[in-house]
């Protein structure tokens, strides 16, 4: 039996869900191209999608958003954990987790069988943004707001953060960043995900083991550190010696390589687009520039240091570029992660229980043999 560390290049299911082509640097989402439908589509059509295997008609898109608007006041004691995290001020991702578990007591949560499953998904997937909101809100010493049912789901999340509508161009831009990362085959979390419900566990448990699992920095990335660097190196002139001590120093360079993509990843040309329009009508053009500059350095240099290896740019680099245009804060960047990934967790979730069986791999032991029982008072 041969051993795939990591389950690297293992099949472990079928999905209809999305497809990561990293050799060509394809994804597709329910069978379009990220490119194609990122950029235009509301994050309610494109959770729908995942949920139903079609874009919805008019009547059934607000059908749909009337019912995700319906789920987004918080449990009692949602608000009271929030309210203790932010005491101890931990972190945000700490506390989604948390939170998370707690949505089991939202009214209409139930048994995942059923209709329940999907009444579970549609509670998650509303309230993860209130939560978010909520928490950051009450580490700034601020009162959560209550949410407005009149608001789509991005504005309702920009509202409940902000106290504030969105501006067009604003809400546009964190729209095509959650559709673009809504799904992406069968990653850490994703997995996870699919392994607890694989075992007729309820949603709820899924999607609270799939944000631990997003949480290790092994997976839920850095997009800080990307615009950290682009701040580091604070004009065009200076990126050349900069980025060379880094590759000296044998550092990483942040925003560059990913583990499936061997060519450039589609989702950071997606927010690359996003950025740019972005930040010629209401952002800061100058830093806009300079990131820009970065870039096109840092791909030089890699390919003069690493000319065996393909390290293009990924999503990181624009992520972290449009949120911070966007006014995000950097410790929310991971967070908003986990608000658009959850419909596809939810997604992931609901095919597991409508065609999957319960995810058992084996292992291969390596430990020793033959050894024999000493009893406690004959061990040296």
């Amino acid at each position: 039996m041969e051993t795939k560390q990591g389950l690297d290049g293992v099949v472990a299911a079928s999905t209809r869900l999305s497809s990561v082509d990293g050799e060509a640097g394809v994804l597709l989402i329910a069978g379009f191209p990220v490119e194609d439908l990122a950029p235009v589509a509301t994050f309610e059509e494109t959770t729908y999608l995942l949920w139903n295997g079609a874009l919805p008609n008019a009547a059934e898109l607000a059908a749909f958003s009337r019912r995700l608007a319906s789920r987004r006041t918080l449990p009692a004691a949602t608000l009271d954990l929030l309210r203790a995290a932010a005491r101890r001020r931990v972190p945000v991702m700490d506390a989604l987790r948390m939170a998370a578990g707690t949505l089991s007591l939202a009214h209409g949560t139930g048994e995942n069988t059923g209709e329940n499953a999907g009444e579970d998904a549609v509670t998650l997937v509303a309230a993860f943004p209130a939560i978010v909101a909520a928490y950051w809100r009450l580490l700034e010493g601020k009162e959560p707001l209550e949410p407005r049912e009149d608001l789509g789901h991005t504005a309702s999340f920009l509202h409940l953060l902000t106290g504030e509508e969105p501006a067009a161009e604003r809400l546009r831009g964190l729209e095509t960043y959650l559709n673009t990362v809504i799904d992406h085959g069968f990653n850490a979390s994703t997995f996870t995900a699919r392994v607890i419900v694989s075992t007729r566990s309820d949603l709820i448990s899924a999607i609270t083991g799939a944000v631990g699992a997003l949480k290790g920095p092994l997976h839920g990335g850095a997009p800080g550190p990307a615009l950290d660097m682009v701040f580091e190196i604070g004009s065009a002139d200076r990126a050349e010696a900069v980025l060379r001590e880094k590759l000296a120093r044998g550092e990483r360079l942040m925003g560059f390589g990913h583990r499936v993509y061997r060519v450039r990843d589609p989702r950071a040309d997606v927010l690359a687009e996003a950025a740019a329009r972005f930040y010629k009508s209401a952002g800061d053009a100058a830093l806009y520039d300079l990131a820009r500059s970065v870039e096109a350095t840092a791909l030089r240099l890699l390919r003069e240091h690493k000319p065996d290896r393909s390290l293009q740019t990924n999503v990181e680099f624009y992520t972290a570029l449009l949120l911070h245009g966007l006014g995000l804060p950097t410790d929310l960047f991971t967070p908003l992660f986990a608000v658009g990934r959850v419909a596809g967790w939810t997604a992931h979730c609901l095919e597991q229980l409508a065609h999957g069986r319960l995810i058992r791999p084996q292992s291969e032991y390596v430990g020793e043999r033959g050894r024999r029982w000493v009893p406690l008072e004959a061990r040296g």
